[in-house]
C-alpha cells in the first residue's frame, strides 16, 4: 500500500535530521510520508529560512502516477514516474541520502541487488526499511507494483561493508554509505549516554526505597 507502519517513525526522522541532507531522494513516495515529514525537519526547524521558500532539494520517484497529488508537488521539488530502476540511470543530481523506505520488498532479491548498486551511484547515504515479518500481498488500488517479492534479511546486506542497522521491532532498518560510521557512532554515543543516565536514576530509585523501607 502507499504507506508503512508508524512504528519506525522516529528512528527513520532522526536518519534523515543526522544525516542533514541538502539534497534527498525519495523512491517509492505512494502518500508522500517521508517527503512531508524530510521537509518538516529539514526546513522548518533551521532557523533563518523564509516559509515557503524551500532550501533543501527534496526529489522523488513513483511507479504509480495516480498516487501523486498537488499536495505531493507542493512537497517536492520533482517526482520521477517510472520504475526506480529505470528512473535512477536517468538522474542528473548526486543526493545525499536516498531513502527506500518500505520499498524494498516490492523488489526480487535480484532486482533489489540491482536497485541496490543503482541507487549507490546516485547517492551518498541510502536508509532502507523492510518489515520483519513480510506478509503477502498483491496489487492494491490496481497497483501491480505494491505486490511483495522478496522477504529481506540482514543476511542479505552481509557483503556490504559501509553499514549498519537499527534496531526496531517492526522493522529492519539499515543504513548504507559515505557517512555510515558517523552517523552510527552518534547513535552509539547517544545509547551510552541514555544508559548511563538509566543506571544514575536506578541507583537514585534504590536509595530511595532503603529510605523508606527503614520507617516501614
Amino acid at each position: 500500500m502507499p504507506s508503512s507502519h508508524y512504528f519506525q517513525l522516529n528512528e527513520i526522522v532522526d536518519i534523515i535530521s543526522l544525516t542533514n541532507p541538502q539534497k534527498l531522494l525519495d523512491i517509492g513516495v505512494g502518500f508522500g510520508k517521508y517527503g512531508f515529514l524530510a521537509r518538516e525537519y529539514l526546513e522548518l526547524w533551521r532557523e533563518g529560512g523564509e516559509y515557503h521558500k524551500w532550501e533543501v532539494q527534496i526529489d522523488g520517484i513513483e511507479a504509480f502516477e495516480p498516487y501523486i497529488t498537488p499536495v505531493h508537488k507542493f512537497i517536492y521539488n520533482n517526482i520521477f514516474i517510472g520504475n526506480a530502476l529505470d528512473v535512477l540511470p536517468n538522474l542528473k543530481d548526486k543526493y545525499d541520502l536516498i531513502l527506500l523506505i518500505d520499498v524494498f520488498e516490492h523488489f526480487t532479491y535480484e532486482d533489489g541487488l540491482k536497485l541496490l548498486e543503482k541507487c549507490r551511484k546516485a547517492g551518498r547515504n541510502i536508509l532502507i526499511s523492510v518489515p520483519v515479518a513480510m506478509s503477502e500481498q498483491e496489487a492494491v488500488y490496481g497497483n501491480l507494483f505494491e505486490t511483495h517479492k522478496n522477504a529481506w534479511k540482514q543476511k542479505d546486506f552481509r557483503h556490504i561493508p559501509d553499514k549498519f542497522f537499527i534496531k526496531n521491532v517492526k522493522s529492519m532498518i539499515c543504513f548504507i554509505g559515505e557517512d555510515s560510521l558517523k552517523i552510527n557512532k552518534i547513535l552509539k554515543k547517544r545509547r551510552l549516554r541514555t544508559g548511563m543516565i538509566n543506571v544514575v536514576e536506578f541507583l537514585h530509585l534504590k536509595k530511595i526505597i532503603k529510605f523508606l523501607l527503614k520507617w516501614i
